[in-house]
């Protein structure tokens, strides 16, 4: 009886403790709910700081109160914020300057290029850029090229030494646990199966790999060259030699201005704003200044262009912050199609790919969204394989110089598991069947030559169909097309070369395109992005279901669980596949 009392006493203790737990966590969320919603007011002779040091996605929520509860995931800003931000900034009277807190940014080339001519812009109105970081990548060194002055920490370092494209092959894990990959492909550039089947790069890729790196190190270290006035040739000579390996280097060789510490860069800060040492910087975050007051008017609510957002791999289904669902964004694009106050569609695509079968689906209401309003399509930093399959049917196709994509091909993997289910791990097998392939594809078996036929023909008869559509779209003859199909990855700098792109440019010219096709001007339209960002509680749900699984997989495996986590994908992987290899790393 005592023992029972002990365990009824512990369970009202326990609930107690959860009911008040629940009540601060509640009062806290809705604390930051309502911190969120007051209107800012800028102060005169105010700084926009920028914080770059984490992901930048195409679109994200406007400020995110859960970011110091969950301090182990990186927080993300969305790039379509940053350039609301700097234009409003161009022509707020009381914004001086941008300050960018600028180390690490987490983002491709593309998408920086559109921070860095959103600041080129800037900066005609007389108003200053200053960058400060303790350390600085190659992507911050590209950002910062463009500012007044850029500081680096005295004790600090950088990464100043060309571009490099890294591959994981994981054939010798499958070898060892006995899996073996049953590959079926079109295209001799199709290499997103390479990590399965080798482990090293096949001279075809290797090929691609060197082509396209190779067009974007030519286009950026172009831009540093422009920018801070350092002759290409010389440029060249400072990377080969890896001239540059301390702070003094970098001004030396007039890569950044200056290096000092953070107290300098604030006093150098304060002088531009013609402040004395003792006073203080107004700064301005993001998250506030974005609801500050709007200088940039806004057009006719009638008038709009929809940009709607595929951001991730392609899925079939319902899509996620990392994701495009076919179900989601046919939900988008039919409303945009339906609804008569938009005049035109941009779709904002930053994908290496993905199902085939959710590709070929978001295609046709491509087509026939572009029956009724024109359809422009811009592309990120990837717009690859499926990526390029939803931009093939657009009006217009806009790529910025370093966007990889291009990648037209499909494949299909399987995985036999046999060796590792009977002799490792003494796990066999039987059944039976009514028909020849009722069992068919069997991953406890080796497969028929008949049924890998099956296969393989399926995958043809996909190449066929994406070819012959993109032909279709680019209005080419299939030889040609195909030609340039297999495959192969190209940037935007070349498949504008090759036919495979329209216009080079960023999503403000694709949005301007669209607006030409209906006859508006610059301040008779509104751009509307979709799907909408999430809410507060949604991103709280979502982190509160994800963060620990992620971080257990951390804990666990450390470095490995990148690896792991790829592994992991393969469960959810789709029969077809139009796909970049996503084990790519570019840095």
């Amino acid at each position: 009886m005592l023992q029972f009392l002990k365990y009824v006493l512990a369970t009202i203790i326990g609930l107690f403790l959860f009911m008040v737990l629940s009540f601060f966590i509640l009062v806290g969320i809705g604390s930051a709910f309502s911190s969120g919603s007051e209107a800012t007011t800028v102060k005169s002779n105010s700084v926009l700081k920028l914080e770059l040091n984490r992901m930048i996605a195409e679109t994200a929520a406007d400020d995110d109160p859960f970011t110091e509860i969950f301090d182990n995931q990186p927080s993300k800003v969305g790039l379509n914020k940053l350039k609301e931000a700097i234009a409003n900034a161009k022509l707020d009277d009381n914004i001086k300057g941008i300050m960018i807190d600028l180390q690490y940014p987490m983002a491709g080339f593309a998408t920086l290029e559109e921070i860095r001519n959103a600041l080129i812009d800037f900066k005609k109105s007389g108003k200053f850029v200053y960058t400060y970081g303790e350390v600085m990548t190659e992507q911050a060194i590209y950002l910062a090229s463009v500012a007044d002055r850029s500081f680096l920490n005295t004790a600090g370092g950088l990464e100043f030494n060309g571009l490099s494209a890294e591959i994981s092959f994981m054939k010798g894990l499958f070898d060892k646990i006995g899996v073996k990959p049953v590959i079926f492909r079109v295209g001799e550039y199709k290499s997103a199966v390479e990590p399965f089947i080798r482990t090293d790069m096949s001279p075809e890729n290797k090929e691609q790999i060197s082509s396209y790196i190779n067009s974007i190190a030519n286009h950026i270290y172009g831009k540093i060259s422009e920018s801070r006035g350092i002759p290409r040739a010389e440029l060249d000579e400072i990377l080969n030699k890896g001239l540059i390996q301390t702070p003094q280097d970098a001004v030396k060789y007039k890569l950044i201005t200056d290096v000092g510490y953070v107290d300098e860069f604030e006093a150098a800060v304060k002088k531009k704003l013609g402040q004395k040492s003792d006073d203080k910087v107004a700064y301005i975050t993001l998250g506030k200044y974005l609801k500050a007051p709007k200088k940039v008017k806004e057009g006719d609510r009638d008038n709009r262009i929809a940009v709607i957002v595929g951001d991730g791999e392609i899925v079939s289904g319902e899509g996620s912050s990392e994701s495009i669902g076919s179900d989601t964004f046919l939900k988008e694009i039919q409303k945009a199609r339906k609804d008569k106050k938009v005049k035109a569609v941009v779709l904002r695509i930053n994908s290496p790919g993905g199902s085939a079968l959710a590709s070929d689906i978001m295609w046709r209401e491509i087509e026939l969204t572009k029956k009724v309003k024109p359809v422009i399509a811009s592309m990120g930093d990837y717009a690859a394989s499926g990526g390029y399959y939803m931009a093939m049917g657009c009006d217009t196709i806009v790529a910025h110089p370093t966007t990889v994509t291009g990648s037209i091909g499909i494949f299909g993997m399987l995985f036999n598991a046999q060796e590792l289910l009977n002799n490792k791990l003494g796990i066999t097998f039987d059944g039976v069947k009514t028909h020849q392939f009722a069992d068919s594809p069997s991953l406890t078996r080796e497969m028929s030559d008949a049924e890998k036929m099956m296969i393989q023909n399926s995958v043809n008869r996909g190449y066929e169909t994406f070819t012959s559509k993109a032909a279709q779209g680019r209005k080419m003859n299939i030889d040609k097309l195909k030609s340039l199909a297999g495959g192969r990855v190209w940037t935007g700098q070349q498949a504008k070369a090759n036919g495979l792109v329209d216009v080079l440019g960023g999503l403000d010219d694709a949005i301007a395109i669209a607006a030409k096709k209906v006859k508006l001007k610059q301040g008779e339209y509104q751009v509307k992005y979709f799907p909408t960002p999430k809410s507060d509680l949604e991103q709280f749900m979502e982190k509160f279901g994800k963060s620990g699984e992620e971080e257990r997989l951390k804990e666990y495996l450390g470095v490995l669980a990148p690896y792991a986590k790829e592994v992991k994908n393969l469960g959810k992987m789709e029969k077809l596949q139009t796909k970049l290899p996503y084990t790519l790393v570019i840095k």
